[in-house]
């Protein structure tokens, strides 16, 4: 007997017309391929549980999204669309989603993996970004404020590089002159470049 959370059938319920029959679909197949699927809500949108989370769902205004929490390991004979949208992509109709064999296949994949223990690979260690190489003409001008210069110096390199990239990007020199005259005074009174949205 499946085990059904009601917060999904609100959901399903919720959510645009032509998103219910895709979203009762999956559902139906999840259930099919792993009767002791538990459900759950889980960052507000429904997810299918057994031994670990299986897989996702998700309606939105003018699409469906479908996806596997152990894509990399089930689709390894393929590269699928794997982003926010999912394996399958923006889903708008029964039509965008693989025969039900097919999925139903994945699905029994996911609930294997998932007893198996098995572990998706580590991410990718993220390139080390370059260092913040700051202009000559904008070292110049924060040399002559202290205080400005103390806070940029004491500011993380993100912050320094959203300061350096602004002025930088200036096509005209007077409006290059003019970021750089804000750029000091924000700084000197401790600001970052994004100030007014913190």
């Amino acid at each position: 007997m499946p085990k059904k959370d009601p917060r999904i059938d609100a959901y399903i319920a919720r959510s645009t017309d032509f998103a219910k029959p895709i979203l009762n679909h999956i559902r139906r197949l999840v259930h099919t391929a792993c009767p002791n699927a538990e459900e759950a809500m889980r960052w507000n949108f429904p997810h299918f549980l057994h031994r670990g989370i299986l897989c996702s769902m998700a309606a939105f205004k003018a699409h469906c999204t479908f996806g596997f929490w152990k894509g990399k390991l089930i689709f390894t004979d393929r590269a699928p669309a794997e982003s926010a949208h999912g394996q399958f992509g923006r889903i708008t109709s029964l039509a965008d989603l693989p025969g039900d064999k097919i999925l139903l296949g994945y699905i029994r994949k996911a609930v294997e993996l998932n007893e198996t223990g098995a572990k998706t690979p580590a991410r990718a260690t993220p390139k080390a970004k370059k260092a913040v190489v700051v202009p000559d003409y904008f070292l110049a001008a924060l040399k002559k404020n202290k205080k400005a210069m103390a806070t940029f110096e004491n500011f993380s390199p993100s912050h320094k590089r959203e300061y350096v990239e602004w002025i930088a990007e200036a096509k005209r020199e007077e409006t290059r002159t003019q970021r750089m005259q804000t750029a000091i005074a924000w700084l000197a009174k401790g600001k970052s470049r994004h100030w007014k949205y913190q």
